[in-house]
């Protein structure tokens, strides 16, 4: 285990990521597809990236309104991993949870 591994915010975010992956899981934006892919690991990576792209200014600048802005990292991240047609509204609902899990985190 690492220094980084042993801190409080590795912690943290660590469980907002599992949440995000629960919530994800639960959606299951894929349907039925999801059966088909073998490395889906409940949206493991998704879940990740989506809080790597909240917590960062990197492609999704901080700015405007949050549930708009993370409606479109959800909308973005799934639809360029599964090659999906989401739009934002489609992502309002597990956006709104996502919101919750980070701001009380």
């Amino acid at each position: 285990m690492t220094d980084y591994q042993q801190t409080e915010e590795y912690k943290r975010r660590k469980k907002e990521s599992e949440k995000i992956q629960d919530i994800l899981t639960n959606w299951n934006p894929l349907g039925s597809r999801s059966e088909e892919i073998s490395d889906l690991d409940n949206y493991f990576t998704e879940a990740n990236d989506i809080l790597f792209h909240i917590k960062t200014n990197l492609h999704f600048p901080k700015k405007g309104d949050k549930q708009t802005r993370i409606q479109k990292i959800i909308r973005t991240v799934l639809n360029e991993a599964f090659n999906l047609t989401l739009t934002d509204s489609d992502c309002k609902k597990p956006a709104n949870e996502i919101i919750s899990i980070i701001e009380t985190e």
